[in-house]
């Protein structure tokens, strides 16, 4: 555990994209454009480990890994920080819902004696944290984000506010959704993302201390109920889909890319309000903001 300050700036010094069309922070920015084909997972992080892993955890493995390295916190040994040192939080409404209603099938149609041991470990909504944190040896604090339209920016924010409390100096914070056919009958007929982002927050002292880039510094964040959507700097193209609980995170990493090309007024990022319980937003400064 790190020592808690009250004057914690948390900065983002790695970002990843993974989605039709798009697999940069500057692609993400500029709009992915129509006729992407799908991510796959193991052109990304191999093969090795996806049998039995859910759509959502393959994705989120590799936007973990490609977040970490974006940080140069992933070598060829592993971590090159301390374990205990980075936590994760990830965000995904739609996650793992293709294996819950697999495995409720089969206990309506065959009892519990048809279950498989390899699907029912993965009916856990925490599925996608703790699987990434396993593999990349991520000790730090775990927390899984699924409270609907405000989850992506609700997450990036647990993650600031752990670092502020001293809970550990970085985070791995991952929002993804996976599109499949349980998902689009929830959403009606449309589809999910079938991706995310996944970001690399850390308190700047530590971000400092190992010499690492700043691409984002963290501004004030906001949630009230029955908020009022404000017009935000990005939104997802629509024939992408829903990115639901991926969509905060995936603002945050349009923002780093907006940033990486020279851009220096700050942006807001925005989720929820108006038809939603609740609204949140997050303002994002450029790197040399203090």
């Amino acid at each position: 555990m790190t020592e808690a300050t009250t004057e914690t700036t948390v900065v983002v010094s790695g970002a990843a994209v993974l989605l039709p069309g798009a697999d940069t922070v500057a692609a993400l920015a500029d709009g992915p454009p129509p006729g992407g084909t799908p991510v796959e997972p193991a052109d990304h992080v191999g093969r090795k480990g996806l049998r039995y892993k859910d759509r959502a955890t393959q994705l989120g493995y590799a936007l973990t890994a490609a977040a970490l390295r974006d940080a140069a916190l992933l070598g060829e040994d592993g971590l090159t920080v301390p374990a205990g040192s980075t936590g994760i939080v990830a965000s995904s409404n739609f996650g793992n819902l293709d294996t819950v209603a697999r495995a409720l099938d089969t206990l309506r149609e065959e009892t519990v004696t048809g279950t498989s041991p390899m699907d029912l470990p993965n009916a856990s909504s925490n599925v996608i944290a703790s699987s990434a944190a396993i593999r990349y040896g991520l000790r730090g604090p775990n927390l899984m984000v699924c409270n609907g339209e405000t989850s992506g920016l609700d997450a990036v924010h647990w993650a600031a506010t752990m670092i502020a409390a001293g809970r550990a100096e970085r985070f791995l914070v991952l929002g993804v959704e996976p599109d499949n056919e349980v998902v689009r009958r929830l959403l009606g007929g449309g589809r999910a993302v079938d991706g995310g982002a996944a970001l690399v927050l850390e308190a700047r002292t530590a971000a400092t201390a190992r010499h690492a880039t700043v691409r984002a510094v963290l501004g004030p964040y906001r949630r009230a109920a029955d908020a009022p959507r404000e017009p935000g700097h990005w939104e997802l193209p629509a024939h992408l889909g829903s990115a639901s609980g991926a969509f905060g995170v995936l603002q945050v990493a349009a923002a780093v890319g907006w940033f990486d090309a020279g851009r220096r007024e700050p942006v807001r990022a925005v989720a929820g309000g108006a038809d939603h319980d609740a609204g949140a937003d997050l303002l994002l400064l450029a790197p040399e903001a203090a």
